[in-house]
């Protein structure tokens, strides 16, 4: 169910609005401060509980802002963009935009686009997008055409994504539409052409989108009245190659198809849209919300004064110009049912619970289905998953408690007890972010692997490696037996944390040791022609070493199994758990192992680049417990052959190095004793010291 709530004017200031109103409304650093720019000259900071403006910052007579200022949120800074090149960066403090911090772009710029947890972007009107970063570090830096000639930027919209940020932008040629994909961490731009199917005829008038891990939805709002949807895969298949979507009818007529201006669309929630417009039935201007999951209107409000066909919303507020004021109309939406949607939902509370926040409460959405299908049940779940997935971001962001950490432990228990009663429901994102507070332990929750095993999520199992410091050994070695059957497709389209993972495709150094005459293992080498059987085993050049210098798993699979390394054990209950992992996958990890000593040995400090990689204790550690948990076993496997060669030779090197050091050991001690005698010589001695 979903109400709009009594309007209030922010500001009784008439704005300076041009034939397509305000240049925009955006957040600033603080949660009830919001930017409006006019459509000429003037940037207002607005704290919308006050319902007044902070501060107002103008350009020069003469000049003209043309892209709307966003906040950095990284700097707590504003930026804004006039006359199309000119780049202005100030704060709170400053007065006068004259006269702060100024830059002059080589090209025309679109927007700026800024969201919390990332630096801002810019777009240019030739499509090329640059970080912020690096065009004020070369502000006359060359920039690329991406779109073609007579094609024109419509709009655009700038996300997160599972952490990383992503920006569409709409373009329009010759009655065509083309959505851009821009991914920030592969660097890779998709191209789509929006086929309209049958509603060729209308005009596309609005557009706005969401996005999950898998898909943008693009909702775009036409001139015949009806909104449309298109999914664009997050991962393109084709990169490189102009790819088609189809357009899909999701609402029919929410406005009236006689309608040419003054309508817009803004997603509020997965289940619900924000829809500008004339109304079917009256034909005057109002604000109506629609459940697109039931096809119902929700929420209506007539605006009677008109409006520029924009809006905006941010925290449960919606901002338009009604007539020639800006005006906030909060809304509320709350998890989607058929009893909600049809206006039915009873709100029940037992003044009694409050033991755990009370968005973990769903007894209304699991009882009021009215009998619904099984189908229905799960697009039910997936809707209170993420209702509860932002009423959590809410309750994370407040103020902690003392009893927090009770707190956290009692969400994961319902959370996890629903999971049990409701199979269908996994609110994984809810669960992750729980885990991330770093109050969570495995005996607290043990339930909550359990489950993440039973759907084998990968990317929860190796947060849970990291942050939980009591696992048991059983469950150790079960994610380890995951993390080596899973497929490497399945991984490729999993989100793992990397860091523990260093760049594998580097050989240079590998390919020099094999170029060289003699091998330098361990700091040692002997030169002379007289060397010992142990001295020529030392530096006997290993078979293929070109093959054992390349991982044999990809990255992803990589950063799992350092998760296991990393992880804490007992020798003792570990090792009876290792026997029945599959001889195969005991060799693949033995390989990684090997390969991951070959390179610790690549440099003096037998250590791993990365942020936090294996070390080497552990590397060794984890090769002795699978072969004395396995050998009898890996040794009959033929491809297990020359791995154990090389392990072996690489146990008598390490023999032969202690060897000689033992050698050398009592000549140490006699310096060490020279060097304690030294206060007894004179100011000048000549010493010859003979070591044999």
């Amino acid at each position: 169910m979903a109400a709009l709530e009594e309007e209030f004017t922010l500001s009784s200031v008439v704005l300076s609005t041009g034939p397509d109103g305000l240049l925009g409304v955006e957040q600033s650093d603080k949660t009830d401060q919001f930017l409006v720019t006019d459509s000429s000259r003037t940037v207002v900071l607005y704290k919308v509980s006050d319902q007044k403006p902070l501060g107002s910052w103008s350009v020069k007579q003469g000049q003209v802002i043309t892209s709307p200022a966003v906040c950095n949120f990284q700097t707590g800074e504003y930026i804004v963009v006039h006359d199309n090149k000119v780049l202005r960066i100030w704060n709170n403090e400053d007065v006068n935009l004259d006269k702060v911090f100024k830059a002059t772009l080589s090209a025309e710029v679109y927007r700026i686009l800024s969201i919390q947890g990332t630096e801002p972007v810019v777009l240019f009107k030739e499509g090329a997008v640059r970080s912020l970063e690096a065009l004020l570090a070369e502000p006359q830096q060359k920039i690329e055409t991406v779109i073609s000639d007579e094609e024109v930027i419509k709009w655009t919209k700038f996300f997160m994504v599972f952490r990383h940020p992503l920006l569409i932008f709409i373009t329009e040629k010759h009655g065509n539409y083309f959505a851009y994909v821009q991914m920030f961490n592969s660097r890779i731009l998709s191209k789509y052409t929006l086929l309209l199917g049958q509603e060729e005829k209308s005009i596309v008038q609005s557009f706005t989108a969401s996005a999950d891990r898998k898909f943008i939805s693009l909702m775009s709002l036409s001139s015949d009245g009806c909104v449309y949807e298109s999914l664009i895969p997050v991962h393109p298949s084709d990169a490189e190659e102009n790819q088609r979507v189809v357009r899909s009818v999701l609402l029919k007529t929410v406005v009236s198809g006689s309608a040419r201006n003054g309508v817009a669309l803004t997603v509020l929630d997965q289940d619900h849209v924000a829809v500008l417009g004339p109304s079917m039935s009256t034909s005057k201007e109002c604000l109506s919300i629609w459940n697109i999951k039931f096809q119902t209107l929700q929420s209506s409000k007539e605006l009677p004064q008109g409006t520029s066909g924009q809006l905006w919303y941010y925290w449960e507020n919606l901002f338009l110009l009604h007539g020639k004021f800006l005006t906030v109309i909060p809304y509320k939406c709350e998890v989607s049912s058929l009893a909600g949607a049809l206006g039915k939902l009873k709100h029940s509370q037992d003044p009694g619970t409050h033991a755990v926040p009370h968005f973990v409460n769903w007894e209304t959405s699991q009882t009021c289905g009215f009998g619904l299908q099984n189908s229905e049940q799960s697009r039910r779940s997936k809707d209170s998953e993420k209702h509860i997935e932002v009423e959590l971001r809410k309750f994370l962001a407040a103020k902690r408690t003392p009893d927090f950490h009770t707190q956290i432990g009692d969400i994961v228990t319902e959370l996890l007890g629903r999971r049990k009663a409701e199979p269908s429901f996994y609110p994984r994102n809810c669960l992750m972010q729980l885990i991330q507070t770093h109050v969570l332990s495995y005996s607290l929750c043990p339930d909550l692997m359990e489950v993440a095993i039973e759907k084998t999520d990968v990317q929860l199992l190796q947060l849970c490696l990291h942050q939980f410091p009591d696992i048991p050994e059983s469950i150790t070695c079960t994610c380890l037996k995951i993390f080596l059957s899973i497929d490497d497709d399945s991984l490729h389209e999993t989100d793992i944390n990397m860091e523990s993972v260093f760049d594998h495709s580097h050989t240079a150094q590998v390919e020099k040791r094999e170029g060289q005459t003699e091998i330098l293992q361990n700091g040692f080498t002997a030169e002379g022609n007289n060397h010992s059987n142990c001295e020529q085993e030392l530096h006997e050049k290993p078979q293929d070493t070109a093959e054992e210098s390349s991982c044999p798993v990809i990255p992803k699979r990589a950063a799992l199994l350092n998760a296991v390394l990393h992880s804490a054990y007992s020798e003792t209950f570990l090792l009876p758990h290792l026997k029945d992992i599959p001889a195969q996958h005991i060799t693949l990890f033995l390989q990684y192992l090997y390969f991951l000593y070959l390179k610790c040995s690549e440099n003096a400090t037998m250590t791993l680049p990365g942020i936090h990689p294996p070390t080497l204790n552990q590397i060794m550690d984890w090769i002795c417990l699978l072969l004395d948990a396995n050998f009898t076993v890996v040794v009959m496997i033929p491809e297990a052959k020359r791995l154990l060669i090389n392990l072996y030779k690489f146990v008598k090197s390490q023999i032969c190095v202690y060897s000689e050091l033992n050698k050398i050991e009592v000549s140490f001690r006699e310096l060490q004793k020279l060097n304690q005698e030294k206060n007894n010589r004179g100011l000048y001695s000549i010493e010859v010291l003979e070591l044999f």
